[in-house]
C-alpha cells in the first residue's frame, strides 16, 4: 500500500511545478515569432503522417457551417 504524501512533500511538489511553469512561460515569451511559425509549419506538415487530415477536415467543415449559420442569422 502506498503511503500518503505529507503536507511538506505536497508543497515541494507544487513549488517544483510552479518553477517549471514559470520557466516554460519565459521560454515561450522569449521565443521569436519566426521560430514559432517554423514550429507551426512543421506541425501542420506532419498532420498527414499522424492521420489527422480527416479529423482536421471535419473540424473545418463544422467551423464553416457555424460561420454560414451566423451569416444567415445576421443576413450578411
Amino acid at each position: 500500500m502506498k503511503r500518503r504524501m505529507t503536507k511538506m512533500e505536497a508543497q515541494a511538489f507544487k513549488a517544483r511545478w510552479e518553477a517549471i511553469n514559470a520557466a516554460e512561460r519565459e521560454e515561450l515569451r522569449t521565443t521569436s515569432l519566426a521560430h514559432k511559425l517554423r514550429q507551426l509549419a512543421v506541425l501542420m506538415a506532419s498532420a498527414g503522417k499522424f492521420g489527422w487530415t480527416e479529423a482536421l477536415a471535419a473540424d473545418d467543415a463544422e467551423v464553416r457551417d457555424r460561420w454560414n449559420r451566423l451569416r444567415r442569422l445576421q443576413r450578411v
